[in-house]
């Protein structure tokens, strides 16, 4: 429980010694860089007392939450460190979520403070009168009539540092889940889960996990999603330079890694292509990328060969979700082949320290290469659900959490995802996974993004329908993508119908809204399986 700055990197194990660390270390050297504005070390590790003396002046106990809703900046990595210093946790709320999701999830956490951002006001004036937990709102630009600014407001504390025990064991961060189906759950995170995974040696390829203070890191994913803020804690450990954007744009992506320098991003496969369809794609010199690390949702191999060919670096598929902070697997470069190989479909290889197991409708295990549920046990594995106990309880079974993803191993160890284990299509009582249909599909020189569900269908109950986004100019038919797709799996998995539309729903980590897509078809049905 003390808080006794470490005296070695590997000795961090809560989130307010990481910044009382390099504080100590390096206090000049620039922890972020945001739209111009500078933070060193030193001044993260104040800002973030200040930060702390704040919300214990406001009254906040130990375990209160404390909710955040703006895009990204270096102000949000202060809250998150100075939540960390009071033992508070820091609750970030997905931006793009309607008035009454945002009050669900401040009423569900119990916030007892919020900071928003100046486009979200409007919308923390809406619902302040349905989350009676808020003991105050400060806003994160200066201008708005009834609430302090947050420079103003975290200026005003004092900035000596509060010494509040934390242990590695205390809840640091707390996410709701992307909420596709009935309301998210707030995934809670320890302190530990951003650093037990380091105690174990590395693997001889896992060079791209190397990080050092020379690094420079740019952190582009929204930062209420683990590829966000885990990504930028990333960075932070190992003392590097943290370039944030305020969200993610392919142009900016490219000006950024001209600019300073970038080595090292994390970019979902939807963020990869649109940077590979920027006009100035091929015209950036990419000479400092190391490595891009990649995930969220499986690419298909004709996008993951472009991307290879283009920015000229290492590339590593990390596997991962909330309720295991993260990566749990990785794909390292050297099983990554221009040419293609078994590996490139998978999503990796466990973490050292991490375990995996297929499990059957009845959890037993399956042997390699039987398609079951993905498990994960992982010593960073989530603390549970927020006050939801019997959902923790299905979730977190013997130490692994149940992923609800399809998939299986190969003999060496490596993970393979179909899909979502909701999302399989039962047609004629054979299984078909979506994933491989579009990618199948996605190599089409045509097809620019593609997304395959089941809709229903009187002969076989469920028939495979693929909803294709075209390349600007491009022009195909729905037969001659098919027979494309007849090239590269069974007749039975082929798409019994094509729709084109101009864009496919996202949620903000890049995952596609398949119910969005299902919707108009199951319409007037009562179950959405047949």
């Amino acid at each position: 429980m003390s808080n006794a700055v470490p005296q070695a990197l590997e000795d961090i194990d809560t989130l307010g010694n990481l910044t009382r660390f390099h504080a100590r270390e390096r206090p000049g050297d620039e922890a972020m860089l945001f739209e111009g504005r500078s933070t060193s070390y030193a001044e993260l590790d104040r800002h973030a007392s200040q930060v702390a003396n704040g919300l214990l002046a406001d009254g906040l106990r130990p375990g209160a939450r404390v909710g955040f809703m703006d895009k990204n900046s270096d102000h949000f990595y202060e809250i998150v460190f100075g939540c960390a210093k009071s033992n508070t946790v820091s609750v970030g709320i997905n931006w793009r979520l309607a008035p009454p999701e945002v009050a669900y999830i401040l009423n569900d956490s119990q916030a007892e403070v919020l900071f928003v951002g100046p486009d979200f006001y409007a919308l923390a004036e809406q619902i302040r009168g349905d989350v009676p937990s808020l003991k105050r709102i400060v806003a994160m630009e200066p201008g708005h009539a009834e609430w302090p600014s947050f420079e103003s407001w975290r200026d005003a504390q004092d900035d000596g540092d509060p010494g509040v025990p934390v242990t590695t064991d205390d809840v640091a961060i707390q996410m709701y889940t992307s909420g596709t189906t009935g309301h998210p759950k707030g995934v809670q995170l320890m302190h530990r889960c951003f650093f037990d995974l380091w105690a174990y040696p590395p693997a001889d390829d896992m060079a791209f996990n190397e990080w050092t203070e020379d690094d420079v890191n740019l952190v582009a994913m929204p930062s209420f999603h683990i590829g966000g803020v885990g990504w930028g804690l990333m960075g932070l450990r190992p003392g590097a330079r943290n370039i944030v954007v305020r969200e993610f744009d392919p142009g900016t992506t490219l000006e950024m890694i001209q600019t300073y320098g970038i080595s090292k991003m994390f970019l979902v496969p939807a963020a990869i292509r649109m940077v590979l369809q920027h006009p100035k794609a091929r015209e950036t010199d990419y000479a400092t990328v190391r490595f891009i690390c990649y995930g969220a949702s499986p690419i298909p191999l004709d996008l993951l060969r472009e991307a290879i060919e283009v920015f000229q670096c290492g590339f590593v598929q990390l596997y991962g979700m909330t309720e295991t902070t993260g990566s749990a697997t990785y794909l390292p470069p050297e099983d990554h082949d221009l040419n293609g190989n078994e590996r490139m479909r998978s999503a990796g290889k466990p973490f050292p320290g991490v375990k995996l197991k297929v499990v059957d409708e009845e959890g037993r295990a399956l042997p390699p290469r039987q398609v079951g549920e993905i498990c994960i046990a992982s010593p960073v594995n989530m603390k549970g659900y927020w006050n939801l106990p019997e959902a923790t309880e299905k979730t977190l079974v013997d130490g692994y959490v149940h992923t609800g993803d399809a998939g299986y191993l190969d003999e060496d160890g490596y993970v393979y995802v179909h899909d979502r284990v909701k999302d399989m299509i039962v047609s004629g009582a054979e299984n078909i996974y979506p994933a491989e249909v579009e990618s199948a599909l996605f190599g089409h020189p045509a097809v620019a993004d593609v997304a395959v569900i089941g809709v229903p269908d009187e002969r076989w109950g469920e028939a495979v329908k693929a909803v294709v986004v075209l390349k600007p100019g491009e022009s195909v038919t729905p037969d001659e993508l098919v027979g494309f797709a007849r090239q590269r799996i069974a007749g039975y998995k082929l798409p019994k119908s094509v729709d084109f539309i101009d864009e496919l729903p996202r949620n903000p980590s890049g995952k596609i809204l398949k119910r969005e897509l299902r919707k108009p078809y199951w319409e007037g049905m009562e179950r959405h399986v047949n």
